[in-house]
């Protein structure tokens, strides 16, 4: 059956009704609360994540490294998050998973701090690593843990609230970082984040009812789900999907110094604009992938092909740039919410597994999709990378779209 009919299972199926090994242990009551806490969670560790880029400068210069040395401290936790995900769903097969998601934020608390304090870049680059695990391992488990919190027919809209941390968080971190940083230093800056993952941490522990494992996460549960033909191709389409976008976005800033000629003003009107529209499709993302979700799998990563290709051909004009870049944000911030949603639709008994996948999808995307885009850039030109980028995310929506689940 096609990924929309798929959806009869999870409903039937409902994700609050699973017990520690996929038993039935009666309905539970919606718990929203919970759901805005994990929000609030992915924001502090993802705005923890961007946080350097912003800082990149003081902190080699109070250290004595390169920039390009210092940017490593967001390259680290990048490449952790590839193996981070299904780490933490298959070594932690009976935790409560309340109890696993506080303390992913606490190590998030934990790195912030160290980096605050530390006198050497090897153990902030080390706490970096331990940012990275946290980041990867929430975002693993969040689809499973949310789909417990809600009803089936909800989910779309409840990873919306989640992802909207997200969001938020890659619209305001690099910016408040800069501002922040140069009021009250790098190092404070980071002392900061530590006290929003301390108030994360508090609301999760208020929050969050207990909630058992599901379908019984391990190594070989992870595997075999990844073994599962439509998986698989839901994890090359993420890859496909995701790796495009970044392919260009990575490389967005000199996109719209070359291409469209903008002025310093101007890039961050742009940029701005991206990331509105970017909220703004995260919010749309969930009652479409509730109601019509084939439409979305096509749709948005269509919106992210159409965009690029139109800003690298005619991103010169004004009004065409604006609109290019407003259809590109939209595009990209419903993909989250759609990419979860589908995979809850046609892995309903291994949600913590499935969640793991796209977490290592995702990380693998930007690592691919960026040294990709460079390499074009550099060798062809920022049209290159925007136009192969969007070709390439246009792929795998269709790839997406015609998996089937059976």
């Amino acid at each position: 059956m096609s990924t929309n009919t798929a959806s009869t299972t999870v409903i039937s199926a409902t994700p609050g009704d699973a017990g520690p090994h996929g038993e039935a242990s009666g309905p539970r009551r919606a718990s929203w609360a919970g759901v805005v806490s994990l929000g609030l969670g992915i924001f502090t560790l993802v705005a923890s994540e961007f946080l350097p880029a912003s800082l990149l400068s003081p902190i080699a210069a109070d250290l004595g490294l390169t920039e390009g040395a210092a940017g490593q401290l967001v390259t680290a936790t990048s490449i952790i998050g590839i193996i981070g995900g299904p780490l933490v769903v298959s070594a932690l097969p009976r935790v409560d998973r309340r109890w696993v998601m506080v303390g992913l934020t606490a190590l998030a608390v934990i790195s912030n701090v160290l980096v605050a304090v530390a006198p050497v870049f090897g153990l902030m680059l080390a706490s970096r690593l331990l940012l990275g695990l946290a980041i990867s391992g929430f975002w693993a488990m969040s689809l499973a843990v949310t789909s417990q919190l809600v009803p089936a027919d909800r989910l779309g809209r409840a990873m919306t609230v989640v992802n909207t941390g997200l969001t938020l968080a890659t619209i305001a971190a690099v910016p408040a970082g800069a501002i922040l940083g140069e009021l009250i230093g790098w190092r404070t800056v980071f002392l900061g984040a530590a006290a929003v993952g301390v108030i994360a941490l508090a609301v999760q522990v208020l929050t969050l009812p207990s909630v058992p494992p599901t379908g019984s996460p391990s190594f070989r549960t992870l595997v075999r789900t990844a073994a599962r033909p439509v998986v698989a191709l839901g994890v090359v389409s993420i890859v496909l999907i995701a790796g495009g976008h970044f392919a260009g976005f990575t490389y967005l800033r000199p996109a719209f110094e070359e291409i469209g000629g903008v002025t310093p003003a101007t890039l961050a009107l742009l940029l701005a604009a991206f990331g509105v529209a970017s909220f703004v499709g995260n919010l749309a993302a969930g009652p479409l992938a509730d109601r019509a979700l084939h439409v979305l799998v096509i749709g948005a990563p269509s919106a992210i092909g159409a965009a690029t290709i139109l800003y690298a051909l005619w991103g010169s004009d004004p009004v065409v740039s604006v609109i290019a870049v407003v259809v590109w944000g939209a595009g990209f911030g419903a993909i989250p919410t759609m990419v979860q949603t589908w995979m809850a639709r046609v892995a309903p008994d291994r949600l913590e597994s499935a969640g793991g996948l796209v977490v290592a999808a995702f990380q693998t995307a930007i690592t691919i999709g960026a040294a990709v885009g460079g390499v074009l850039v550099d060798s062809v030109g920022v049209q290159a990378a925007l136009l192969g980028g969007g070709v390439t995310a246009v792929i795998g929506g269709v790839v997406l779209a015609s998996a089937k689940a059976r």
